[in-house]
């Protein structure tokens, strides 16, 4: 990066250029869209991608870092499975956010004995960090064929354009079937649903919960599950998953983290929602995910020979938080700039329309850093400003009201923000691409289900503001109806973990190696009990792995 202008000095200019200038038009682009998301957009950095070696996917441009562990040896072999308890049931869910939730409840209603796993607990997920809020085309003057519009240009006309008219068709039930489960929504004064715009949009969709609404979903979800008869197991990530006689998927390999130790679940149908892969930290940036998402769905569903989808795409949400640098990546809702923050450089100018699509506003972020019209935080960081008092000035009272997230993110950065910008920088967010699925989340293998960002097709090469949580919801149901429905009234026959060795002998034969292990599980400065690694070692009895 070229010299930035110092935190001090561009706050200065912030004042100054702020009170001067009426109206405070945003500057025009000197580059068109094309040419700056290829100059300054990660995604277009020709030295992270590579094409795969082995798989289904053999030949097609990844990302190295995800190559790295969709290449990787498995974590169990045969052996680990001696003595291993053997559950069964209908449907296994694989994830306890809003996508695995949401399928669990459906498979349930529709008569299915459901297993849940989730490798933290239930509702530690991306689910919780999502902010903004959902978009549903419910306001008059809108229409769904306006929703599928914006979402198939916004993801530069690569969408599957099938997944996409599913999802904004049931946007509207999937608000109503939200509110039936409790879940709250900001209203006017007339107790309507109020809605704000999402960059990139060309209507009013997007409805909302304070700047939590990810969180309030959860909410309701859990309740739902708890007040269930689903199975819920905390603590115990998928390892591997089981195949049958025929190459269809039957179960999966469970790690307790509790008991170290495996357990076999044998099911009909399986569906995996696992969320995404932001903990990898890819191009080494921060990131707005949970500790968890680490892309364990895309490992286990690409060893069983499922088919996966632009995997070189990857969402870099414009404002994550840049300064103090323990909170860096933190994510701060585009509702801000919808409610009508601008962002500015440290010359004290607006630089971009911010309400342009993720993608064009993020990469305009790093060009302004790039050419030195950057805030140079105290901990090496380069920002813009995120300006917050503007949006309180214009609108006494909104940052308290709308966004009480946001203000405690302020007092832990020690900024009254309704007085002082946010040093924002784009965060490592969303991952675009994923399992190609059809219109019931079942992937490329029979009986195995993927759905949320484990999946790829709906969102093109970049995700518009709200889609994320209509999708998890719409597709979550639809997979947990379909799973309950297709599910065999016999068990399989033979189950076992061959692919395994196929793998194996794929990655030999291509000169891997065969050091590195996935599904990662978790972040590489993740910190395990070593002393209990010790004791499970010298124990006889098959142990979960995750410690070695």
């Amino acid at each position: 990066m070229n010299g930035s202008i110092s935190y001090q000095e561009a706050l200065g200019k912030y004042h100054i250029q702020k009170q001067s200038e009426k109206g405070f038009p945003a500057v025009e682009l000197s580059l068109d869209e094309k040419q700056l998301l290829t100059e300054f957009h990660p995604d277009h950095r020709h030295e992270t991608i590579t094409n795969l070696q082995v798989g289904p996917n053999k030949g097609d441009r990844c990302h190295k870092q995800i190559a790295d562990v969709l290449q990787a040896d498995s974590r169990i072999d045969a052996a680990d499975l001696a003595g291993a308890r053997i559950r069964e049931t209908d449907v296994l869910v694989i994830g306890g956010g809003g996508a695995g939730c949401a399928a669990a409840l459906m498979a349930a209603e529709s008569g299915a004995k459901v297993i849940l796993t989730t490798k933290l607990r239930l509702g530690d997920s991306n689910t919780v960090m999502a902010e903004g809020g959902i978009q549903a085309s419910i306001e008059k003057g809108d229409t769904p064929q306006s929703h599928y519009n914006d979402t198939l240009k916004a993801g530069h006309q690569k969408g599957n354009k099938e997944l996409i008219k599913k999802m904004v068709m049931d946007g509207p039930e999937t608000i109503r079937w939200l509110i039936q489960q409790g879940m709250q929504f900001d209203l006017n004064q007339f107790g309507d649903l109020l809605t704000r715009k999402a960059g990139g949009t060309t209507a009013n969709r997007v409805v909302y919960f304070r700047d939590y609404t990810g969180l309030e979903m959860m909410r309701v979800l859990r309740e739902s599950v708890s007040n269930s008869d689903i199975d819920v197991w905390d603590y115990s990530p998928a390892v591997e998953l089981l195949s049958n006689e025929s190459g269809h998927c039957a179960g999966a390999i469970i790690s307790s983290l509790e008991e170290c130790r495996y357990i076999q679940i044998k099911a009909k149908t399986v569906i995996v929602a696992t969320g995404g892969i932001g903990r990898v930290h890819l191009n080494q940036f921060p990131t707005s995910n949970h500790f968890g998402a680490t892309g364990d769905g895309l490992v286990l569903a690409y060893r069983l020979g499922a088919k996966l989808r632009d995997l070189d795409s990857f969402q870099y949400h414009p404002t994550g938080v840049a300064y103090p640098q323990h909170l860096s990546g933190t994510l701060i809702t585009e509702g801000v700039r919808s409610s009508g923050a601008f962002m500015i450089n440290a010359l004290g100018k607006r630089f971009v329309d911010e309400l342009k699509p993720r993608d064009i506003v993020a990469a305009a972020i790093i060009r302004e850093c790039r050419e030195g019209r950057g805030v140079a935080g105290n901990n090496g960081m380069r920002g813009v400003w995120l300006d917050t008092p503007g949006l309180e000035a214009g609108n006494p009272g909104i940052i308290k009201q709308r966004f009480p997230k946001l203000m405690k993110l302020g007092l832990k950065s020690q900024i009254d923000i309704t007085q002082v910008p946010m040093l924002i920088y784009p965060t490592l967010h969303y991952q675009n691409g994923g399992v190609v699925i059809d219109e019931n989340g079942q992937s490329s293998i029979e009986d195995l289900y993927c759905v949320g960002e484990v999946s790829g097709g709906i969102h093109g090469r970049n995700r518009l503001m709200g889609n994320a949580l209509l999708e998890i919801i719409s597709f979550g149901r639809r997979a947990g109806a379909h799973a309950a429905k297709n599910r065999k009234s016999r068990g399989h026959k033979q189950i076992s973990i061959d692919h395994i060795s196929n793998l194996r002998r794929e990655l030999m034969q291509n000169g891997m190696p065969m050091s590195t292990k996935s599904p990662l599980l978790f972040p590489e400065y993740a910190q395990y009990d070593s002393e209990k690694n010790i004791t499970i070692r010298n124990s006889s009895t098959p142990h979960c792995g995750v410690c070695d």
